[in-house]
């Protein structure tokens, strides 16, 4: 029984950390799975540079807010 008392709470514990909840952003198509322990953003949004309008797609992975990969690319509308 008392295996049980320790087990049920670490379980809750784990679902909190480890269970994302995904977030759709309004920027053209954005979406961030997010928990306390890490966040992954996947990113497709409308951007300008220089100018020059397209949209940037990429990935980025933090772990307790420490960015540990992080890869995004800009798209010119024109190359389409």
């Amino acid at each position: 029984m008392k295996r049980l008392k320790w087990i049920i709470p670490l379980v809750l514990v784990l679902a909190i950390l480890l269970v994302p909840i995904p977030m759709h952003l309004k920027d053209g198509g954005t979406v961030i799975y997010a928990t306390i322990a890490y966040r992954v953003s996947d990113y497709h949004r409308m951007d300008e540079v220089d100018g020059v309008y397209g949209y940037t797609e990429g990935y980025c992975v933090e772990i307790f807010g420490i960015t540990v990969y992080e890869k995004t690319e800009f798209i010119p509308e024109d190359s389409q």
